[in-house]
């Protein structure tokens, strides 16, 4: 059974504002801290099924770029892809919206695509002995620093 990680976040917005800011992936690297930027590939501009981007990363010294495909994208309820380096499959990333009172519950999830003998190898390449617990920071990290984004342009411009 392949490994697996989630974090949910309760954030004063709503699903489709909140689909919108990550399904535009050209703004990962503002709520991840791993991702440094992530860009539409072979003429894609937006969140559909089937559309590719790669991202960029760094953890540390270490840089690394992965090519990515879009498996859900329902405006207000799922976005996620799924995570290939080279031909490899390493991940599918999920964030699932459900309305909450007057805000919005958002999950988070990671699911290791990995191949068997990537999984014991990578605690050397990638310095990560425990991959799901990093993911799960991770993922905090991202959806804290969402809801921060959300939340301000909720509360809209200030007068003083």
């Amino acid at each position: 059974m392949p490994a697996e990680s989630q974090v949910e976040e309760r954030i004063a917005a709503t699903p489709l504002s909140l689909y919108r800011l990550v399904s535009d992936v050209t703004r990962m690297g503002e709520w991840s801290p791993e991702t440094d930027s992530c860009r539409w590939l072979a003429g894609a501009d937006g969140p559909e099924i089937g559309a590719s981007f790669k991202g960029s990363n760094r953890r540390g010294w270490r840089r690394w770029s992965t090519t990515c495909t879009v498996v859900a994208a329902d405006p207000g309820r799922c976005f996620a892809f799924d995570v290939h380096l080279a031909r490899l499959p390493i991940s599918r990333w999920t964030y699932d919206f459900e309305p909450d009172g007057d805000g919005c519950r958002v999950s988070e999830s990671w699911t290791d695509r990995r191949p068997g003998w990537m999984v014991r190898l990578a605690p050397v390449v990638t310095g990560v002995r425990d991959q799901e617990s990093h993911n799960r920071a991770g993922m905090r990290t991202t959806l804290a620093r969402l809801r921060a984004a959300a939340e301000r342009v909720a509360s809209g411009p200030t007068d003083g």
